[in-house]
C-alpha cells in the first residue's frame, strides 16, 4: 500500500469499510486509514494553546488486512506488476488491468 490509497478492510471488526491510506509503516507491516479503527485518547492540556480533553484519532491496522480498491471496477483487488516499455514498474488491477500509478 502507498499513502493516498483507497482500501477496504477485510477481516476484523472494521471489515468492509473503505478508507484513504494516511500512513503506512512498511517496517511493522502497518498502514493507518482514514475512520477506521478508531482510537480514544485521553490528552493532557499543554498551556493556553491546546485544551485538554478526549480526542479520537485512527490507530493501526495490519496491511494483511487491506486490500486495494480498483477506481475503474471498484472491487477490491490483488495487484500485479508490469513493466511498461520505458523500463518504469507500475501496478495493475487483476480484475480490469487498470494501472494505479500514473
Amino acid at each position: 500500500m502507498k499513502k493516498d490509497d483507497v482500501v477496504v478492510v477485510i477481516t476484523g471488526k472494521e471489515a468492509g469499510k473503505k478508507g484513504k491510506v494516511l500512513v503506512t509503516n512498511p517496517k511493522n507491516r502497518q498502514v493507518i486509514v482514514e475512520k477506521v479503527n478508531m482510537l480514544t485518547k485521553h490528552q493532557k492540556a499543554k498551556g493556553k494553546g491546546e485544551p485538554g480533553g478526549i480526542i479520537h484519532q485512527e490507530g493501526p491496522i495490519s496491511a494483511d488486512n487491506v486490500m486495494l480498491v480498483c477506481s475503474k471496477c471498484n472491487q477490491a483487488t490483488r495487484i500485479a506488476y508490469k513493466i511498461l516499455d520505458d523500463k518504469t514498474k507500475v501496478r495493475v488491477c487483476k480484475k480490469c488491468g487498470e494501472t494505479f500509478d500514473k
